[in-house]
């Protein structure tokens, strides 16, 4: 069952994001803490949303964590997936390719992200569901301190 994350799913989504974070051998990047994501997610001018695969008995198999943007070309609202991520053991069931389709029906606007040049299995299963990457664009990345 595709539903909106609570507030007692975050030690779990936390794991999900280490084990994201170790797949795509970034994990000394992760410095996350429970009551960060809870903030972001849940407390007084929460920023971000999760969805989540709940097969029913409290075990999360996958995620989407998001958040709303917005265009001006368009003047639409959109949304950003910043992070999809699957548990090896539930892939290949339909739980990725869901979470995007669920995900693109709460918008009229864009639905983006970004997914590492290395990741071939990822690109192809986006390209599978008619998503395209987007060329002559380059990324820039600000870092406070």
């Amino acid at each position: 069952m595709i539903r909106a994350a609570v507030p007692s799913d975050v030690p779990e989504l936390v794991a999900m994001i280490h084990e994201l974070a170790e797949f795509e051998n970034l994990s000394d990047q992760v410095v996350v803490t429970e009551a960060d994501l809870s903030a972001a997610l849940f407390g007084p001018g929460a920023v971000g949303s999760d969805t989540v695969v709940d097969l029913g008995d409290g075990t999360l198999a996958a995620h989407a964590l998001w958040f709303r943007t917005f265009s001006t070309f368009l003047g639409k609202t959109g949304i950003w997936l910043e992070d999809l991520y699957v548990r090896p053991e539930h892939r290949g069931q339909g739980y990725g390719a869901a979470l995007l389709v669920h995900l693109r029906q709460l918008t009229a606007g864009r639905l983006e992200w970004e997914v590492l040049e290395w990741n071939a299995p990822a690109i192809d299963f986006y390209e599978r569901l008619g998503a395209r990457p987007m060329a002559g664009w380059t990324k820039y990345r600000w870092v406070a301190g």
